[in-house]
């Protein structure tokens, strides 16, 4: 019961301290917005899958170690 009773603490502690934000929340949207900008834009336009394009198909690791020891 120790433990239960320390997890539906802590879930109440953040489900009120959630519900009584006012400037967090628009924080938070800014935040989660950035976010999807940075991994679903950015990771799109700017950077490709460089190892798909220039290795085989299944010997990816390969092209990896051999771009890793080459001087």
């Amino acid at each position: 019961m120790g433990k239960n009773n320390w997890l539906y603490s802590a879930f109440n502690l953040y489900r009120d301290g959630f519900r009584q934000m006012t400037l967090g929340r628009t924080l938070w949207a800014i935040i989660l917005i950035k976010l999807f900008v940075i991994f679903a834009i950015l990771k799109v336009f700017f950077f490709p899958n460089y190892i798909s394009t220039h290795a085989d198909e299944g010997k990816e690791s390969e092209f990896v170690a051999t771009q890793i020891l080459k001087q």
